[in-house]
Formats: structure tokens, C-alpha cells, sequence
């Protein structure tokens, strides 16, 4: 079979777009199994949550976004980090607690967050950062910008009184925000079937008068997709939108239950696998004759490569010295203050 075109520009920029997606795909799983590795002997200290199965969800969404969007995520939040453009090494530290990580090997596995990417974290209390998704959308509004915000948080979080609370507020004040519930189909080790009444879970930005859509999670076009359009309401209409993307996560909840099998039957683990998203990707490109195999397995060694050098990086690296526990626990109002001021006055406001 003759392959396809891809001499033409258009075909070109296809390619290279792929071949992007690809590559963060990659590096998110291999990046998660050295975690994993980690986690299993002691360099990782706390709770571990991993992304294997998700990635084609933050990928889609981050190549939609703009530098200076805001990002917001709750505990599952190793691959968001790396797709916005956290680098491997100070997420790695961050996980093992050592002073070059992204917190400053204070904040562990659930709280990675970098200011200068727009990266707001890693919250650990579920759906507790969906009203600060909104206070974020707010702001913008109120300076008169044109970013947006983006907030992950999955299924199980809609059951809960702050998430009503934020997306009433966002739909009544017209914020740009995009709520995405990363439907996983299980909060911790419960099926939603045992603790949703309406399982439908994109019905409930009706009760908000917002827009609803549900997308394939597994297919990163489809997300990027979906995501162009939420993105593009609220930058351009200042309208929020709920977007349920249903998707599967291959581990456990976190490395406290890394198999799942007590709650998850093999059967069903064997199916959602099935669509793995990295599979689904490269197989569609090999078919369309962007890549070969021989391309495949060069970025598969460059991405095991670069996770093992975070592995080397964060173990090379110092602890967080004793001082620093009295850091970061009280503000200066003062700098504070003239920082908020000088933010205030280069928007223009």
C-alpha cells in the first residue's frame, strides 16, 4: 500500500503536530512508570497518584491553550504538569521531596505548581480548587484580559456543594472558564453507578444554563478538538463550558492500590486498555505514513531516556534545608501588595 502525501505544507504541519502529541504522550507514560518504580522502593515518599491512560486528555487540552492561560488540576497531576511544560527534572525532584523541585521538595506528588507557566497546581482536597478555578476566572474578567481558565477534576467531584456553588457563579458572571470532569468511571475504588444518581454527569451544566459536551478521551484530536471550541467560548464570549471527557486511568488510584483488581475485574482493565490512547495515536499515524516503526521506538527510547535522567536528577539532588520550614508560611503583605499592584498596572487597569 503507497503511503500517504505529507510533502505538502499542510500535510507537514500534520505530521509535526502528531509527531508533538506523540512525544508528550510518551513522555508523560514513561515518565509515570519511573514514578511508579520510585514509589515501589522509597524515593517517593506520600501518596502517588499516576496519569497511565490519561494522556491523551492533557495533551489535547494544553496544545489548545495559550502561555499565559491558567491551568488548574486536582491530586492527578504529574502529566498536566509535563504537557503545560513543567520539565521532568523539577517535577521528579518535587516527588522526591529534594530542594530543586518545583515546590521545593515541600509540596510532594499533590501540589506541583509553577507560577511563571500559569500552573496553579495540584490540590489535594477533592474539588476544593474548582471554586478557585472560578475566583482565577473572575480576576481575568475583572482586569479586562482575554485568558482563560482550564480546571480538571474528576467524576466524583460533581457530587460535592462546592462544585454547584463555582459553576453557578461562573455561568451567572459570565467567567472564561472551562470546567473538564476527567470521567474515569471510579472515585477512589467506588463504580459511579454506586454513588451517582444521574451517572449522565455532563447533565448538570443544564442547571447552570452552560454548555454541555462530552468528547472521547482516548482520541487526542478529538480532545484538542473539543477543547479549540470550549477554549475559544470563553476567550471570545466570556462563556464557561462543562466538558465531560470520559476516559480510562490503567493503574489503581494511586500506588496505595496499584493493580485495582479488588474493585476492577481483569475483564473489564483488558478492554478499557484496549483504547490506549498512545496505541490509538501511533497506530493512526503509522497508517498514515508519518512515522515508521524505526521513528516510534527512537522517540520511545528518547522519552524512557529523559524520565531516567529525572530519576538521576532528583536522587543527585539535596534535601530541602531545615530553614524551610519556616518559609512560605506567612506572607509579606507588603511585597504582596506591590506585587498584585504592578500585575494590576501592566493590565492596564
Amino acid at each position: 500500500m503507497a503511503k500517504k502525501n505529507t510533502s505538502s505544507p499542510a500535510a507537514a504541519n500534520a505530521r509535526d503536530t502528531a509527531v508533538a502529541y506523540l512525544h508528550s504522550m510518551l513522555m508523560q507514560r514513561r515518565f509515570e512508570e519511573k514514578s511508579a518504580e520510585a514509589y515501589a522502593i522509597g524515593k517517593i515518599g506520600g501518596f502517588c497518584h499516576l496519569y497511565i491512560g490519561q494522556e491523551a486528555v492533557s495533551t489535547g487540552t494544553m496544545a489548545a491553550l495559550r502561555p499565559d492561560d491558567y491551568v488548574i488540576t486536582a491530586y492527578r497531576d504529574h502529566g498536566l504538569a509535563l504537557a503545560r511544560g513543567m520539565t521532568a527534572n523539577e517535577i521528579m525532584a518535587e516527588l522526591f521531596g529534594r530542594a530543586t523541585g518545583c515546590s521545593g521538595g515541600k509540596g510532594g506528588s499533590m501540589h506541583l505548581f509553577e507560577r511563571k507557566l500559569n500552573f496553579l497546581g495540584g490540590h489535594g482536597i477533592v474539588g476544593g480548587h474548582i471554586p478557585i478555578a472560578t475566583g482565577v476566572a473572575f480576576a481575568i474578567s475583572y482586569r479586562g484580559g482575554d485568558q482563560v481558565c482550564v480546571c480538571f477534576f474528576g467524576e466524583a467531584a460533581v457530587n460535592i456543594g462546592a462544585f454547584h456553588e463555582a459553576l453557578n457563579m461562573a455561568s451567572l458572571w459570565n467567567l472564561p472558564v472551562v470546567f473538564i470532569i476527567e470521567n474515569n468511571r471510579y472515585g477512589m475504588g467506588t463504580a459511579i453507578s454506586r454513588s451517582t444518581a444521574q451517572q449522565d454527569v455532563v447533565k448538570r451544566a443544564a442547571s447552570y444554563a452552560m454548555i454541555g459536551t462530552s468528547v472521547d478521551g482516548q482520541d487526542v484530536f478529538a480532545v484538542r478538538k473539543e477543547m479549540d471550541e470550549a477554549i475559544e467560548r470563553a476567550r471570545k464570549e466570556q462563556r464557561p463550558t462543562l466538558v465531560e471527557v470520559r476516559t480510562t486511568r490503567f493503574m489503581g488510584h494511586s500506588m496505595s492500590d496499584a493493580a485495582s483488581g479488588t474493585y476492577r475485574s481483569k475483564e473489564e482493565l483488558d478492554q478499557s486498555m484496549q483504547r490506549d490512547p498512545i496505541v490509538l495515536l501511533k497506530t493512526k499515524m503509522l497508517s498514515d505514513g508519518m512515522i515508521t516503526e524505526d521513528d516510534y521506538k527512537k522517540m520511545d527510547d528518547e522519552a524512557k531516556a529523559a524520565a531516567q535522567a529525572a530519576w538521576d536528577f532528583a536522587d543527585a539532588s539535596p534535601e530541602p534545608s531545615p530553614e524551610e520550614l519556616f518559609t512560605h508560611v506567612l506572607s509579606d503583605e507588603s511585597t504582596v501588595g506591590a506585587a498584585n499592584n504592578a500585575e494590576l498596572a501592566g493590565a492596564g487597569r
